[in-house]
């Protein structure tokens, strides 16, 4: 066997190795093959980026010791980009196109479990915007490729444009990608498909044993599986011929990665779609400005067969009772006389502590950024973008009334009132406490699903791209616990809330929302209550110009943390000094976590990847003092929260 010089990319997390190497690899070896090579003593995995390399002068290079599966040459240059874009490595990225370790010897990946499947179901007859909206992507699938934001209410027969579109890629040999935003959330959604495509569909999310996503990957790589449904890490599955991405619920958060390399699959996905000439969609009732913006837009209008049900706003700062006001009482007990079914969401939304006036709705907001401040633990409030701080008041410093306080209330306490007051109504909480047990979510869903009458209570996750018959009533407990987020998307991500809530109620049959908020007139409120998505986001575009937020500018966050406060923001302030001519805002101290203080440097850019790769370059450089100091530090592009 004769070899010839390679580059391999290690698959290593250290930014000190963020190059490529050179090895001896057998001559039949292409670029994008895995292999396993030796590295400062260890055996680690490794990506073949190019081969017949000149050998570096003056070095005995080593064998590959192990070749595995290949990428698909697409897969190596869309995560070469993304570690570019983001600010990563080279070997972090290519971890997310490479496929699993190689198969133990013995070992066996257990069967998956598949739903069973339906024989009742034929494709529905399309509406007119329907078949529009299918006719420009299949015009698209047969031109090459381009990117559509599919808009329309809930219930308008998204998912079935989908699937006509997933069949339309098949009858053309080409393959397709269907990401939701979490696989244990849409069971209704992969039913549809599993009845519409049968044994073409490979499904990868978390919960895979490595040896299932193994099995999943082979079958998609072989041809066996053509249409993969999954969360976002599924953007990267070995299709071959892609072409069709779908993103469902585009407008959810949890598309993207919170950890290293911080990547939005959506991004990622319009990447891949232009690379192989695919057709990306992205579906929501609830678009985000960005995709507004920047996409051609599909239409579909509102609910088939029926309206969105009437909005109640209840003012708080004229009601007595909290978590549960005179007028959702009442609604609620008209749900047990009808044995019906109600959905009650406590949108609360991580540990961030906020000022928020009971009288007037008032929230202390940062006078630069326009976003809430925090409340830290010694009095004071902060920004946590620019820095800016002011001390806690004493009285509102909009209306002067003393009844200042936290907001929110635990779901607990709500299910406790639920059953003073309704004994007799079934209830079901879902939250971080009720769904940490495998399966347990699921469960809990389908128990609410099987339940002539039943209340279900809990967090974001229950607004969800659920479809429950028998809902009649859907209700916001606290409206004012989003706003309040110190986030410039808050206004956003509350009325994307309000409204995706709304839809779960009178799906079929005639049914009633509640809005229970101190600040009624709040754009997210006001919108949210007439069902009104693009008078909000023409609003919030307006605002988001003036301030440079995304989508006119975007936005990178470097985070430090480290044992001592003045090291964090010390090295932060390198990276500012060593970053001229770009618009880097702080550095800001942020709220300690885990026992490390934290700190962050905020910049707007139209290039967010210069931004990115010089923050790379100063973080690879400092590394050796990083160690020393035991600091540590991100780069997050297009950041979804602060």
């Amino acid at each position: 066997m004769s070899f010839k010089p390679a580059s391999v990319f290690p698959l290593a997390t250290a930014r000190a190795l963020a190059r490529e190497f050179t090895y001896l690899v057998p001559d039949e070896i292409e670029p994008g093959q895995v292999v396993r090579v030796r590295l400062g003593g260890r055996r680690v995995r490794g990506v073949v980026s190019a081969v017949g390399v000149p050998p570096p002068p003056g070095i005995e290079l080593s064998q590959v010791e192990e070749v595995a599966e290949r990428i698909p040459a697409p897969l190596v240059e869309l995560a070469l980009w993304l570690s570019a874009y983001y600010g990563s490595t080279p070997g972090r990225a290519l971890a997310l196109a490479a496929p699993a370790s190689p198969k133990r010897r013995g070992e066996r990946a257990r069967p998956l479990e598949r739903e069973a499947l339906v024989a009742e179901r034929a494709p529905e007859k399309l509406t007119q915007s329907q078949e529009r909206a299918v006719a420009r992507i299949v015009q698209s699938l047969d031109e090459g490729g381009s990117p559509f934001l599919l808009y329309g209410a809930t219930g308008s027969g998204k998912t079935e444009v989908y699937l006509r579109a997933c069949a339309a890629a098949l009858e053309r040999g080409k393959g397709a990608i269907v990401l939701v935003p979490e696989i244990s959330l849409t069971p209704q959604t992969l039913g549809r498909f599993r009845q519409r495509f049968g044994e073409e569909i490979a499904v990868l999310h978390s919960r895979l044993t490595v040896a299932e996503r193994r099995d999943e990957r082979e079958r998609i790589a072989s041809g066996q599986a053509r249409v993969v449904i999954g969360a976002r890490s599924a953007v990267f599955a070995p299709v071959a011929g892609l072409g069709l991405i779908v993103c469902d619920e585009e407008h959810d958060s949890s598309f993207k990665q919170e950890s290293d390399p911080r990547y939005d699959a959506r991004t990622v996905a319009v990447k891949r779609a232009a690379l192989e000439g695919a057709v990306a969609v992205f579906g929501s009732a609830t678009p985000r400005p960005e995709s507004w913006q920047a996409l051609e837009r599909l239409e579909l209008g509102g609910r088939i067969g029926g309206k969105l049900p009437p909005v109640r706003v209840v003012d708080m700062r004229r009601e007595r009772g909290f978590p549960l006001s005179a007028p959702l009482i009442e609604e609620l007990d008209a749900v047990v006389k009808a044995d019906a079914k109600a959905i009650l969401l406590l949108n609360r939304r991580g540990l961030v502590s906020a000022l928020h006036c009971r009288a007037c709705g008032h929230t202390p907001r940062c006078p630069s950024c326009d976003v809430a401040l925090v409340l830290h633990k010694d009095g004071s409030l902060h920004c946590h973008h620019c820095g800016h701080s002011e001390p806690e008041p004493e009285t509102c410093p909009a209306c002067g009334s003393p009844e200042l306080s936290r907001i929110g209330a635990g779901t607990q306490k709500l299910e406790r009132e639920l059953a003073r007051l309704f004994p007799g109504l079934e209830r079901i909480r879902l939250d971080s406490d009720t769904t940490a047990r495998p399966g347990a979510l699921a469960e809990a869903l389908a128990r609410f699903a099987a339940t002539r009458s039943a209340v279900l209570l809990g967090t974001q996750m229950i607004a969800k791209g659920h479809h429950f018959p028998g809902v009649a009533l859907a209700a916001v407990v606290d409206a004012d616990a989003g706003l309040a987020q110190p986030d410039f998307r808050a206004e956003e991500r509350t009325f994307q809330l309000l409204t995706q809530l709304a839809g779960r109620s009178g799906r079929d049959a005639p049914g009633r929302v509640v809005i229970q908020t101190f600040q009624p007139d709040s754009e997210s409120v006001r919108f949210a209550a007439r069902h009104d998505v693009e008078g909000f986001i023409a609003a919030e575009l307006e605002r988001r110009r003036e301030l440079g937020y995304p989508p006119f500018r975007h936005l990178v966050r470097i985070v430090a943390s480290g044992p001592d406060q003045a090291e964090a923001m010390r090295l932060l302030e390198e990276i500012r000094d060593g970053s001229p001519g770009e618009d880097l805002i702080g550095p800001a101290p942020l709220l300690r976590l885990r026992g490390r203080y934290r700190a962050q440097l905020v910049g707007k850019s139209t290039r967010p990847r210069r931004i990115a790769q010089r923050a790379a370059e100063l973080l690879a450089a400092a590394a050796p003092a990083m160690r020393r100091a035991e600091l540590s530090a991100v780069v997050d592009v297009d950041p979804q929260g602060f």
